[in-house]
Parts: structure tokens; sequence; C-alpha cells
């Protein structure tokens, strides 16, 4: 893979339950932090901006301070066209800093591809480090054109995957004691972060049509209202830019939408 930079400009407050907190004048670093690679990262003089950069040797990411347990999360993204082979960009939550074994997990992650090439966008969920529940998306119009919306909704119940308000993959806890493959119980932190990902993000790591070994699932139909019918509180929230420029070419605009709803619990 190419050598490319990654540029992510960050206007986000923290995580509130009531608009009245969400207008609240907080920075980046009173919420977020950097996962790892902090000399792949600047910030620009006001702070509001900040730059990960991606090369052969290593990506960036950062998260939240604060875990959170149920809610609904969603950003809307822009992704620019080019060769971004190999490159993915994950929009994720997780119970641990690092991929424990006995972490719980909800996965958004955008696969790169060659010029051209539609994007994959792959789902999964985890509890306590066992996965297996992987879903690839084809998703039905082109994610380079405009900002589209990818949210989470989670509670006790179901965990929803939105694309623009659609719900295109819905993971219902059974109830089941013995069948119980639901994370119910540990709060997450939210994360986001890009990758070197050649081995297996684009078409299995093989860039030449090969036929992908995971299921792809088509979009459902669109129906509209589904936010207003189950409840979600929605805040609008402030800018994530995430950009490429380079030969790689891979540019991810986002819009945090931060309403938690009331049964969210925030944990230090």
């Amino acid at each position: 893979m190419e050598k490319g930079v990654l540029f992510i400009a960050l206007l986000i407050s923290a995580f509130y339950s009531s608009s009245e907190a969400a207008d609240s004048q907080t920075s980046f670093e009173d919420n977020f932090s950097i996962m790892w690679s902090e000399d792949h990262f600047k910030t620009s003089e006001d702070g509001q901006t900040w730059y990960l950069s991606l090369d052969k040797e290593t990506g960036c990411g950062f998260q939240t301070k604060q875990r959170y347990r149920f809610g609904w999360f969603s950003m809307k993204l822009k992704l620019v066209g080019g060769d971004s082979a190999g490159v993915v960009t994950a929009y994720y939550m997780c119970s641990e800093n690092g991929a424990g074994p006995e972490r719980d997990e909800l996965d958004f992650e955008f696969l790169g591809n060659r010029t051209g090439q539609p994007y994959l966008m792959q789902t999964n969920v985890y509890k306590n480090g066992v996965g297996g529940r992987e879903m690839r998306h084809m998703l039905w119009f082109d994610p380079t054109e405009e900002f589209h919306s990818y949210s989470i909704l989670w509670n006790n119940h179901q965990i929803v995957f939105f694309v623009d308000e659609v719900p295109i993959r819905v993971f219902k806890n059974n109830g089941d004691e013995k069948n119980d493959f639901f994370p119910n119980e540990k709060p997450m932190y939210l994360f986001s972060s890009i990758w070197n990902a050649d081995e297996w993000a684009t078409r299995g790591g093989v860039a030449n049509g090969k036929t992908l070994t995971l299921p792809v699932f088509p979009p459902p139909p669109r129906t509209g209202g589904i936010s207003t019918r189950l409840g979600i509180y929605l805040i609008p929230r402030k800018w994530i830019m995430l950009g490429c420029r380079g030969t790689l070419s891979f540019m991810i605009i986002a819009r945090i939408m931060n309403g938690i709803l009331n049964c969210l619990e925030s944990v230090h």
C-alpha cells in the first residue's frame, strides 16, 4: 500500500443525555483521546482540527474517555472515491481499550476498494471476545456523492444498525440463557480509527476479482420515519471530518449525532 495521509477535523463535545447539557462548550481533549501512534497526529492552532496519518508503518485512532451502556450513536459520512484498497475506516463501540479476550463490541467497518469499485460496509457483534457475526452489506447509493448517516441503536432488547434511518440489520436478545449471545452488561467506549487491512479488507485480501467468502446482503426497501417510530431522541452535534490525500485518495466526512436515550448509563 502506498503512503497516504488521513486528515481528521474534529469539533465534538461530550455525550450528554439532555439538550441543556449538550450546549456546554467542551473541547475534544475533554472527552476523547488518541489511542495509538501519537506521532501520526497533530492539531490545528485552535485545537479543533486533528490530523491523523496513515502510512506503511501504522495508522491512528481515537476513543471516548467514558463508557456508555445503551443509547443511540450516529455519524454522517461522506466517502471520496479513489484507490483505497486495503484501507479500513472503523466506527465502533467496545468494552475494552484493546481487542481483549473478553470484550463486547459493535462494529461498523468501511472497506476500501480499487478505484471505480464499490465500497463494502461490514457490521459485526462480539460478546465476551467471541465474534463470527460478520455481515457485509452492499450500499444502495454511492457513498462518495453526499452525506449519509450510519447509526447504532443499542438497548437491552436489540441492536439495530441503520443507514439513513433505514434498519439494515437487527440483532435481537432472544432471552435464552442457554444460547445468550447478546452484549448487554458491559458499558462501551466509542472509537474511530483508520488502519491497513491489506490481508483481508479488499476482496478477501486479493484485489483481482476473487469472490468474497462472506455473505453480501442487499439493502432493505426504504420505509422512512424509522427513528420516530422507535422513539429515538436525536441531538445534532458538531463535525468530524476524516480524509486522506495522496495516492490513497481516501476521505470520510462525518457528523456526530449524539442523541442518548434515557436508559444510557455513563461509566468513568
